[in-house]
């Protein structure tokens, strides 16, 4: 009886001890990013919800045109929030005192505002600083956010990661020669990475949209480096 619940402590392992090595490896894609993102928004005050939202809504459609006329797809242009909440001051006393927040019945509302955010997505890069421009001279009130990325990640992804693991590969038959055994089989396998490490001159930027938006904004892009790092765990006899 013993003996027999002394043999269950090996159901699902290898009762032998493995001879193992364990390498990493390392892959790196340097590409220029092919697509940009950015997000803006449209603001409005007033103290009738409706009016607000009519503003909101005519400027956000003035700028959807615009963006559509120079070639963004609509699949491309997302509403990313909408919101509207009641704006109040505190007002003060008779003896110039300001009441808080805490001191009830001593606020007044003095607008609804009404928000409506944009996500758009850029495919000729070269056009991102017309189009900035533009919206802002159509009322967009802040835009921020600016990224930029690739069209094809996966892809470059993938060839970073085939990179790291030929680099472990290698890395294991050395040390295997060297150590004069010989690699069986894969007992193990970890990887991370496939995130752009950005090296060149591409920024993601808030913009005002006060001053002289005539003058078109350079955007420059830059490169991004997509890394891999994978862990193998090597049988070894």
């Amino acid at each position: 009886v013993f003996a027999e619940f002394g043999s269950l402590r090996y159901i699902g392992t290898n009762p032998q001890a493995q001879s193992i090595i364990s390498v990493s490896g390392k892959g790196e894609v340097v590409a220029v990013p092919d697509i940009a993102t950015f997000s803006f928004s449209v603001e409005k005050e007033s103290l009738f919800v409706a009016d607000a939202q009519s503003e909101v809504a005519k400027r956000t459609n003035d700028i959807i045109a615009f963006l559509k006329k120079n070639n963004v797809s609509e699949k491309d242009i997302k509403t990313s929030g909408y919101n509207i909440y009641p704006r109040y001051e505190y007002v003060k006393g008779t003896r110039g005192e300001e009441y808080f927040p805490s001191t009830e019945g001593k606020r007044e509302l003095v607008a609804y505002v009404v928000t409506q955010s944009i996500t758009v997505k850029v495919r000729a890069l070269a056009d991102a600083g017309k189009l900035l421009s533009g919206i802002g001279e159509l009322g967009a009130t802040n835009v921020s956010g600016l990224s930029f990325d690739f069209d094809k990640r996966d892809e470059l992804v993938r060839e970073a990661r085939d990179k790291a693991i030929a680099d472990a590969r290698s890395e294991a038959e050395k040390l295997a020669k060297a150590l004069g055994v010989r690699l069986v089989r894969i007992v193990s396998y970890n990887e991370g990475g496939g995130y752009p490490i950005y090296y060149g001159k591409a920024e993601s930027t808030a913009y005002g949209m006060g001053g002289d938006s005539r003058v078109t904004p350079e955007i420059p892009v830059g490169e991004d480096k997509l890394v891999s790092q994978v862990s193998i765990t090597y049988e070894i006899k």
